[in-house]
Formats: structure tokens, C-alpha cells, sequence
């Protein structure tokens, strides 16, 4: 196997405008070697690999495939190379079949006609080697986030690429389809596939990647082996250390903020009854399906229920009005930021305003300087990295959107903040900010419910544990009492309905 790596991004600096993302940084991608690019949210990572796959060019410096320089002036010309990319934000047409995104811009044909047939066959075979089985038949917005990020996966894996390039793949992934994904990266990396791999998951670098290439604030830091410990690659990555992963700070309980009673769905849950306090964190536990975020979901008013009860501050709030959950003080910081979180295409400064439009109108009209004072207050305290507030959201990095998601309940001033997997893809330094925002809120006598498929987030920051299994509650645990055995057992038990 040749020394030469298939792929160099040689000192390169990527600008818009009088802002510079990426600052003379030099990436070298060898065959049959996994490279793992380390940074915090906005270090320039994604700006990095997308000059690889095509969508941007850098403004100076070169790309070397094959010890030739080489200008790759869009994702045509990336894939032509044999480079795949598997991109943090999801890339699939919902309206599409997921046959029809797998196999996108290049569809089989048969007499000048798509070969439906051929088309089906190939995406199927994609799927069953990324271990899902769904009917390729379906469209791609009727699947769940993890499912759609494993379509992503099959599409790149379809293209048989000789470089792989990973961003937060496995952000949206349970604990069995990441060992099945990293089983599929250590058998293409055996055949001499060459991959970057991008995760704010630590714990896995060193049992996938070989070397790390570590950013931030767009320049080169370091190049460390995958092995290096993790106190180590965090010093490096964010500039200092972090003493604590999980730093919560417990609150004396109060009074119940939000209470619900009996809440149910029919095919989704069933008789859903907790209490949150003042000064309180609830963590909600249980597996992909078990029924959290169509829960939390119905609490916000975002989706309907059939029976049951949700009391805010001992007020009944009325089902299936958004307006109504925001107005009693009910935040809702979504699972999917970009598809049902955000605006993309709208500024900073307007997505950090939109629960807070009506409240503070003037006459019926938008209160500008107000929107304004407050979303600059917001991005200052969040410390949210952006060109200014009236940048595009959608052109901020993963981690910088979900804290712009966040902002906006802040601004509003929310009582109840209901976070749905609120760290994914997010870097270590942004989580640590992110749990202190949750330690603030609690000790100003708010309360958070929280979401999350990670059980040490989940066991280390919260004060209760929900946990659910099959779209019922299978047990509420005291956080100090729990561990991640006792957590498994409960999320994987069939609850019958007179047990809870």
C-alpha cells in the first residue's frame, strides 16, 4: 500500500467576504487509514470537508488527489474521484422515495426510461448492507432521523468510493447501529478505503481512527494519534480543560411547573403521568420508538393527543396550540433543529425573535429595536459564533443553530424548557455551556425536561429519571439511584397498562 495519500487539502484558507472559516490548514488522507478531524462547533471542520466534496472552493491553497493538484469545482466532480460524503445535515428530498434517494442522479435506465425494477434492486441491496430494512418504496420524509441518517449512509456507501468522508454520522445512531456501522468502516478501511471522520463523541475516536487532525478557530493545531486520551484532545480542541463532563448543579425542588396526567395517542402512547418541579431536571429516557418525542411534542402543543391532561403552573394548557404552550411559559427545543427548529433561511436575529413576536408588538406591529436588543443579548450570553445578527441561520454550523434554537426560549423567558436530544452534534465545549444553561435555568426556579439518547447525559444532569418503553412509562427513577444496567432494563421491559 502506497505512502501517497489519496487526498491532500495543502494549506488551504477558505474566505466569505472579509471573514475567514478556514486559515492555512493542511489535511493529508491516506488509503486504508481513517482520519479523524477534531474541533469545537464553527472551527471550520465541515467548511474543510466540503472543499473536498465539492461545494466550496478554497480561496487559496490546493487539493491534491493522487500527488496531483486538482480543482474540484462541485460535488460531480467529488464523486467522479471517488469521493463520497456523508454530510452532518441531511441531504435526502422527503418527498422522494427512498429508492429514488439512494440512487439520486445516477437512476439505472432502460430504453431512455428510469428503470424502476433495477432501481429498487439497487437500493435494497444498499440498505440490507447498512442492516435497514424499510420498504424502498417509501418516501424519505416518512422515516425517523436515525433511519434517514443510515439512507445517507447507504447512498454513500453505494457510490463505492475510495474515500469516505463522515460527518457526525452516528449523532442520530443507536448504540447497535453504530457497532454495525463502525463494523462496516473497519471492513472498508480492510479493503483500503480511505475515510475522514468527523464526531464530538470522544469516546469513539480511539476505537475507530487511526490519527487526528485537530482545528480551531479555523487553523491547524495539532496532529495526534487516535489514542491520545480524551482530557488531552479536548485541551487541544477547545484551548483549555474541562474538569467536569456533566456539571450539574442540583436545586432544591419546589412547586410542580408542568403536570401531566394520563396523556395518550392511540398507536403512539398511553397513559402518560409525571410531575416536573421548580429547580428540577427530568431526564427522559428509553429506545428510538419508545414514544419521548411524540410525548414531549404533544406537551408543546406541537402535535395533538387523544385524552389526558397537561397542567402548567396549575393552569390547564389547551391541546394542540403552540401559541398557547409559548404563552404559559412552555419552550420546546426539537429533536430535528433544521427541519422543524429553524428558519434556515432566515437571519440570526429573527429566528432567536419568532416566540417572542407576538408577546412584545406594538399596535399589532413588530417591536424591531426590541427583536433586536434581545437577540443581541441572547448571542452574546449563548455565545453564539456568527458574522453578525443578520447572518443566515442556515449558514452557522450545527452546534451554533442548536444554540440559536435555544436563545429563542431564552429570550422568551420559558418556565418549562423541553430539550429533545438537545447535544447532538455538538462539540464537548458547546455541551458543557449547553448543561449550564440548564443549571441556570433550574436555579432561577424554572424547570427542564429533557430528552436524550445518550443515558451518561442523561444519568449525569438530571435530578429524576423517566423512563419509557413501547409508548408507556416503565419507571421513574431518582438520578442518584440509577445506573445505566438499571435504566436498559426498564427501557427494554414490556409495561402492562395496570403496572404504571
Amino acid at each position: 500500500m502506497s505512502d501517497q495519500p489519496i487526498l491532500t487539502l495543502d494549506h488551504v484558507t477558505k474566505r466569505f467576504g472579509p471573514i475567514t472559516v478556514v486559515d492555512d490548514v493542511t489535511v493529508n488522507v491516506h488509503r486504508g487509514r481513517i482520519q479523524v478531524l477534531l474541533g469545537e462547533n464553527g472551527a471550520g471542520k465541515s467548511t474543510l470537508i466540503n472543499m473536498a466534496a465539492g461545494v466550496h472552493e478554497p480561496s487559496s491553497g490546493q487539493i491534491i488527489v493522487d500527488g496531483h493538484p486538482t480543482r474540484i469545482p462541485d460535488t460531480k466532480a467529488s464523486e467522479a474521484l471517488g469521493i463520497a460524503t456523508i454530510h452532518q445535515e441531511l441531504q435526502l428530498v422527503s418527498s422522494l422515495s427512498v429508492a429514488e434517494n439512494i440512487l439520486m442522479g445516477r437512476l439505472p435506465q432502460r430504453f431512455g426510461l428510469v428503470d424502476k425494477r433495477e432501481m429498487y434492486r439497487l437500493a435494497t441491496e444498499a440498505l440490507t448492507t447498512v442492516g435497514l430494512h424499510v420498504d424502498p418504496h417509501m418516501p424519505a420524509g416518512a422515516l425517523g432521523i436515525a433511519r434517514q441518517q443510515l439512507v445517507e449512509i447507504a447512498k454513500a456507501l453505494s457510490l463505492k468510493a475510495r474515500l469516505l468522508i463522515l460527518d457526525e454520522p452516528t449523532a442520530s445512531l443507536t448504540k447497535h447501529e453504530i457497532e454495525h456501522l463502525f463494523g462496516l468502516i473497519s471492513q472498508l478501511r480492510s479493503e483500503g478505503v480511505g475515510m475522514v471522520f468527523i464526531s464530538h463523541h470522544l469516546d469513539e475516536i480511539a476505537s475507530i481512527g487511526d490519527s487526528v487532525t485537530v482545528i480551531r478557530d479555523g487553523k491547524f493545531v495539532a496532529e495526534v494519534p487516535a489514542t491520545t486520551p480524551e482530557p488531552e484532545l479536548v485541551r487541544l480542541m477547545v484551548g483549555r480543560s474541562i474538569d467536569e463532563q456533566f456539571p450539574r448543579r442540583a436545586t432544591p425542588p419546589q412547586e410542580p411547573l408542568l403536570s401531566v396526567q394520563g396523556l395518550t395517542r392511540k398507536g403512539t402512547f398511553t397513559d402518560v403521568s409525571f410531575e416536573v418541579r421548580a429547580g428540577e431536571v427530568l431526564g427522559i429516557a428509553g429506545l428510538v420508538g419508545a414514544g419521548r418525542t411524540e410525548v414531549v411534542r404533544a406537551i408543546a402543543g406541537a402535535d395533538p393527543y387523544d385524552t389526558g391532561t397537561v397542567t402548567v403552573q396549575g393552569k390547564p394548557l389547551p391541546k394542540g396550540r403552540i401559541g398557547a404552550a409559548i404563552a404559559a411559559g412552555v419552550g420546546l427545543v426539537p429533536e430535528d433543529r433544521k427541519a422543524v427548529g429553524l428558519v434556515l433561511g432566515a437571519s440570526v436575529e429573527d429566528n432567536l425573535g419568532y416566540a417572542t413576536l407576538m408577546s412584545s408588538a406594538r399596535y399589532g406591529l413588530v417591536d424591531r429595536r426590541g427583536q433586536a436588543k434581545r437577540a443581541n443579548l441572547v448571542a452574546k450570553r449563548l455565545a453564539i459564533r456568527m458574522r453578525g445578527l443578520g447572518q443566515r441561520v442556515g449558514a452557522l454550523s450545527g452546534g451554533n443553530q442548536q444554540k440559536v434554537v435555544l436563545g429563542r426560549w431564552i429570550s422568551a423567558g420559558s418556565k418549562v424548557l423541553i430539550l429533545d436530544e438537545p447535544t447532538r452534534g455538538v462539540d464537548v465545549g458547546a455541551k458543557v455551556e449547553i448543561y449550564q444553561l440548564m443549571n441556570e435555568i433550574t436555579a432561577a426556579g424554572g424547570a427542564v425536561v429533557m430528552v436524550s439518547s445518550e443515558l451518561p447525559e442523561v444519568l449525569g444532569m438530571s435530578d429524576r429519571i423517566l423512563v419509557m418503553s413501547d409508548g408507556r412509562v416503565a419507571g421513574v427513577l431518582a438520578a442518584a439511584d440509577a445506573d445505566q444496567h438499571t435504566v436498559m432494563s426498564l427501557a427494554v421491559k414490556e409495561v402492562e397498562p395496570d403496572r404504571v
